[in-house]
C-alpha cells in the first residue's frame, strides 16, 4: 500500500490566512475556517462515485486499490469504532459517552469510501433540533432538559453503510388468489322474533401460478456498524441517497467517522434477504389477483456491485438513573427521534393532581 494512498482520509488542510484547522461547513461544498472566515471549495472526483465490483471484495476483503489505512479508537463500552478528527475537543464516545483513551488510537485497514452524504444541518441548528424536542416531552427529568442545553452533548457522526446493485432474476411457484362473494343465510332475533336474513361473505377461488420476474435492484442499503447500545431509530435512518456526493475527506472535517463493524460479506448476506422480499413481491405482482400466495422462489444475483458510504446524524447521549440513553437528529433533514426517560415524581404528581381534581369536584357535588 503506497504511503499517500494510506493517507487520503486523514489529510487535514489548514487555513491559508491563519493557519487554523478549515472544518466542513454543512449545507455547502465548502471548507470553513472558524477563526477568520476564510472559505475553500471542495472539489471532490468523480472518480471515486464509481461502484466497486463485488466478487474480488468478497474473496480479498478490499486488500487492493479501493482500501487504505485509518486511525481508529474503539469504545470498550459499546464497540464503537470511530476515526476523531484531532480537532473534534470531545474525546468521547459519540454513541455512550464513555471517554476514549488517545493513546488507545490503531491503525486499520478499511475500504475506502465511494460516497459521502455531506451534512445539511450544523451542529447549532441540531442542537436547537433536539432541545425543542427535548422540551415538548411530557414528564421529562430536570436534568434531561439541563443537559440539553450544553450543544457539546450534541455530536455530528458519519455512520457508515453499504450499498448492493445486481440484476436479479427468479423463477417461482404459487398461488393467484381471486375473490369472489356468495349469499349465506342466517338467524338472528329482531323484536324478539327469530327470523332468517342474508348476508355477503368474501371467498377466495386459488388457481395454480408460475413464471419468472427480472429487474435491476438499486442501492438496497445494509447499515454497516453495529453496537450494544445506540441504535439509529427507522424514522430517523432515512436519507435522500440520490443527494450521495463523490467522497472527499474534505466532508469529514470537523465530524466523527464511523468505522463500519459488519464485514463486508454479512452485510452481502443482509442484502441478500432484502433481494429475495424484493423478488416475492415481484412476483406476487407478476401473479395478480386479489390474493397471492409464493411458494418456492429460485433467485439468482448477477452483476453484483457495491459501495461503502457515509451518512450523517447528530447523537446526544444522556445517562439517567444508571440508564443511558440516546437522542438522534438526521443530519440532512433535521428530523429527530431517540429514547427517553421517564421522571416518577412528576408522573406520581400528576396523578396526585388528578386525583384531587376530582376528589374537590365529588365533595362539591355532595354539597350541591
Amino acid at each position: 500500500m503506497q504511503e499517500n494512498t494510506s493517507k487520503k482520509s486523514e489529510l487535514k488542510k489548514s487555513c491559508v490566512n491563519c493557519g487554523a484547522e478549515l472544518t466542513y461547513a454543512p449545507g455547502t461544498t465548502e471548507l470553513k475556517c472558524n477563526y477568520c472566515g476564510h472559505t475553500q471549495q471542495i472539489s471532490p472526483s468523480e472518480d471515486s462515485f464509481k461502484e466497486l465490483e463485488l466478487a474480488p471484495y468478497l474473496n480479498q476483503m478490499g486488500s487492493q486499490s479501493h482500501s487504505e489505512e485509518i486511525t481508529m479508537l474503539h469504545c470498550k463500552n459499546c464497540g464503537a469504532n470511530q476515526h476523531i478528527e484531532e480537532n473534534y475537543k470531545s474525546l468521547h464516545c459519540v454513541y455512550c459517552s464513555m471517554p476514549l483513551i488517545i493513546e488507545d488510537a490503531y491503525k486499520e485497514d478499511w475500504i475506502l469510501p465511494g460516497a459521502v452524504l455531506p451534512f445539511q444541518i450544523d451542529q447549532a441548528k441540531a442542537h436547537a433540533v433536539f432541545k425543542k424536542w427535548v422540551d415538548g416531552l411530557w414528564f421529562a427529568p430536570n436534568n434531561l432538559k439541563k443537559a440539553a442545553i450544553d450543544p457539546q452533548n450534541t455530536k455530528g457522526l458519519y455512520s457508515p453503510f453499504w450499498t448492493f446493485d445486481a440484476q436479479l432474476y427468479a423463477n417461482y411457484t404459487g398461488q393467484r388468489g381471486d375473490y369472489y362473494y356468495v349469499t349465506v343465510p342466517y338467524t338472528s332475533t329482531v323484536n324478539g322474533k327469530r327470523v332468517t336474513q342474508n348476508r355477503q361473505e368474501r371467498r377466495t377461488r386459488w388457481t395454480p401460478a408460475s413464471g419468472s420476474v427480472n429487474g435491476f435492484v438499486d442501492d438496497t442499503l445494509i447499515k454497516a456498524s453495529k453496537q450494544k447500545t445506540g441504535v439509529i431509530p427507522k424514522k430517523v435512518a432515512l436519507w435522500n441517497l440520490q443527494a450521495l456526493q463523490p467522497f472527499d475527506s474534505s466532508f469529514l472535517a470537523g465530524f466523527v467517522t464511523e468505522k463500519y463493524t459488519i464485514p463486508l460479506k454479512e452485510g452481502h448476506l443482509e442484502a441478500n434477504k432484502e433481494a429475495k422480499v424484493i423478488a416475492t413481491n415481484w412476483a406476487c405482482r407478476d401473479i395478480g389477483g386479489d390474493t397471492q400466495q409464493v411458494s418456492s422462489l429460485n433467485m439468482r444475483l448477477s452483476d453484483e456491485t457495491f459501495k461503502h458510504i457515509l451518512l450523517p446524524v447528530y447523537i446526544s447521549a444522556y445517562s439517567f438513573n444508571g440508564k443511558r440513553y440516546n437522542f438522534f437528529v438526521n443530519g440532512q433533514t433535521g428530523i429527530v427521534s431517540g429514547q427517553r426517560p421517564y421522571s416518577f415524581w412528576k408522573i406520581f404528581l400528576f396523578i396526585l393532581l388528578i386525583i384531587t381534581i376530582i376528589s374537590v369536584i365529588l365533595i362539591f357535588a355532595q354539597n350541591g
